[in-house]
């Protein structure tokens, strides 16, 4: 199986999508999270557990990142075993149904997501180990879940029928 991703023919000159480079950015915030948790576990026998909170809402961002590069270099999780063996038409059929699922399925979660984010901030949630807002962790997932559709949408268009 090959696993390296094929060179961007839009733009040769930036070699990862926004969606790479934010998936560091928040897997190293993860690691920085997690690190001094550790540290102070091991130094003070203490432990700021109530960091989990963050690492939970930043590994559910994580997922959503993932999820749109993925889709950017067409290396989503598909069977196709029965699919290829079908006419190059029917193929993109299928293609185009398995665009409108996927879309369908991600402006369902922006739209919920959205309305918990919403709920939670009307009614002044707050998390239960820090006592921060609520929605700052919820508010993410509508974000993301809308970007992820429009990855798919821009994805889909510049893909040759």
């Amino acid at each position: 199986m090959n696993t390296e991703l094929p060179p961007s023919e839009d733009s040769p000159s930036v070699p990862y999508t926004i969606e790479q480079v934010l998936s560091g950015v928040v897997m190293g915030m993860i690691v920085l999270i997690t690190f001094g948790n550790v540290l102070a576990r091991y130094f003070t026998s203490k432990s700021f557990a109530a960091t989990e909170e963050f690492s939970i809402a930043l590994l559910i961002v994580l997922s959503f990142l993932g999820s749109s590069a993925a889709f950017a270099f067409d290396r989503h999780i598909r069977v196709s075993f029965f699919a290829d063996k079908l006419p190059r038409r029917a193929r993109a059929v299928l293609d185009w149904l398995s665009f409108a699922v996927t879309a369908s399925l991600f402006a369902f979660i922006a739209f919920y997501a959205g309305k918990l984010t919403w709920d939670q901030y009307r009614f002044e949630e707050t998390s239960p180990a820090l006592g921060v807002p609520q929605w700052w962790y919820t508010v993410w997932m509508p974000v993301l879940a809308l970007a992820l559709v429009l990855r798919l949408v821009v994805t889909r268009l510049r893909r040759p029928s």
